[in-house]
C-alpha cells in the first residue's frame, strides 16, 4: 500500500477569514502579482512572506486591513528582528528587509485600490541593508580544475562539462541555465538569449567559442540518449529526460565542486561572481559586467570591485614604496 504524499495546505486561501479581510485581500493581491507575469518562484517567496504577517495578524485579532498602522508595522518589524531564522540564527537584514518589503508592497496596492483609506507603510523604515561580499571566488586555475572533473566519456559526464562550461563563460544564474532551450544559443554569432531572467527581463550576452564547441558536442552525442518521451526542447537534461529544477541544479552543481576537491562549499552563483571578478581583474568596465549579470542597478555590481583582492595585491606589491625597497634589499 502506497502512502499518500502529504501536500502543503497553504496558509493563504480564499476562505479564510472574513469577506474582504486581510487575508483575502491578500489572495487578491497574490492573483494580481500573478497576472503581471510574476514567477513561480518569487510568487512562493512573496506568498511566504506574506503568510507570516498573516499568522502574526491573527495572533492579535487584526483580521482587516484597515487594523493595521504604522505601529503595528514597526511592532512586526521588531518581531522581525527577534526571530530566530535556519539554525536558530536571526534573520539576516536582507531577510527583514525582503519581509517587509513584500508589505510595503501589498499595502502601497491596497491603497491604490481605494480598500484602506491611507497607506501605513508609507513611513516605514527598513533596515538598513548589508553590504555582503561574495564568499569565495575561484582563481582561473581553480575553475579549470572544477571544468575538467566531470568524465567527459561518459552521457552524464558530458553534460556536466557543458553546463559548467556555460556557467563559467556567462555567469548566468542556476534559473537561467536550467531555463535554457535547444534554440538558446546562437552559434553563428556567439550569443545565448536568456529568456525571463530575473524580473521577468530577456537579455542577449555573449557566449565563448569553447562553451559553444562543449554545449554542441553534449547535443551532438549525449543528449539523444537522456532523451526522454515526449520529447522536448530544454537543452540540459536529467537522467529523467526532463529539466533541472533551479533547487536541484544547485544540489548537481554543488555535489561535482564538492567532488572536485576544490571547495568544500559552493554552487552555481559561485561560478557567477568567478566570472564577474576574473572580467573585472583583467579590464572590463563595470557597465559591461552589469549587462553580463543581468543587474537592473550597476550599486549591485559595485560589489565586484571589492572582491578583486588579488589584484588589489598585485598593485600593492608593484607600487608601494616599502614594497619596492624590499625587492630590492633582496637582489
Amino acid at each position: 500500500m502506497r502512502l499518500r504524499e502529504k501536500r502543503r495546505v497553504p496558509v493563504l486561501h480564499p476562505g479564510r477569514g472574513p469577506y474582504n479581510g486581510l487575508a483575502h485581500r491578500m489572495v487578491q493581491y497574490l492573483e494580481w502579482k500573478q497576472e503581471r507575469n510574476g514567477t513561480a518562484q518569487g510568487q512562493r517567496q512573496l506568498e511566504h512572506r506574506l503568510s507570516l504577517f498573516l499568522l502574526w495578524c491573527e495572533e492579535r485579532g487584526l483580521e482587516q486591513a484597515g487594523d493595521i498602522s504604522l505601529r503595528e508595522l514597526e511592532q512586526y518589524q521588531r518581531y522581525l528582528y527577534q526571530r530566530p531564522g535556519r539554525g536558530g540564527k536571526p534573520l539576516s537584514v536582507t531577510s527583514q528587509i525582503n519581509y517587509l518589503t513584500a508589505l510595503r508592497g501589498l499595502f502601497g496596492w491596497l491603497t491604490r485600490r481605494h480598500c484602506i483609506r491611507a497607506n501605513p507603510a508609507a513611513d516605514l523604515e527598513l533596515p538598513k541593508a548589508e553590504l555582503k561580499l561574495p564568499k569565495d571566488v575561484l582563481s582561473h586555475a581553480e575553475a579549470e580544475q572544477i571544468l575538467a572533473w566531470p568524465d567527459i566519456n561518459t552521457v552524464r559526464g558530458l553534460r556536466d562539462r557543458a553546463m559548467l562550461e556555460v556557467l563559467y563563460s556567462t555567469g548566468m544564474r542556476r534559473m537561467e541555465l536550467a531555463g535554457l532551450k535547444l534554440h538558446s544559443i546562437n552559434d553563428n554569432n556567439g550569443t545565448v538569449m536568456i529568456c525571463q531572467g530575473k524580473g521577468r527581463k530577456d537579455r542577449l550576452i555573449p557566449i565563448g567559442e569553447r562553451a559553444r564547441q562543449w554545449v554542441r558536442r553534449y547535443v551532438a552525442e549525449a543528449r539523444p540518449a537522456l532523451t526522454d518521451f515526449p520529447p522536448n526542447d530544454v537543452l540540459f537534461l536529467t537522467k529523467d529526460g526532463q529539466g533541472f529544477s533551479p533547487e536541484g541544479l544547485s544540489d548537481h552543481i554543488g555535489r561535482i565542486i564538492r567532488e572536485s576537491g576544490i571547495r568544500e562549499k559552493g554552487s552555481c552563483h559561485l561560478f557567477r561572481h568567478t566570472m564577474a571578478t576574473q572580467m573585472l581583474e583583467h579590464g572590463a568596465e563595470l557597465r559591461w559586467i552589469q549587462a553580463m549579470l543581468g543587474h537592473a542597478d550597476i550599486s549591485t555590481t559595485q560589489v565586484y570591485t571589492r572582491v578583486s583582492i588579488r589584484a588589489l595585491r598585485e598593485i600593492h606589491r608593484a607600487t608601494h614604496p616599502a614594497e619596492q625597497a624590499s625587492v630590492a634589499d633582496e637582489k
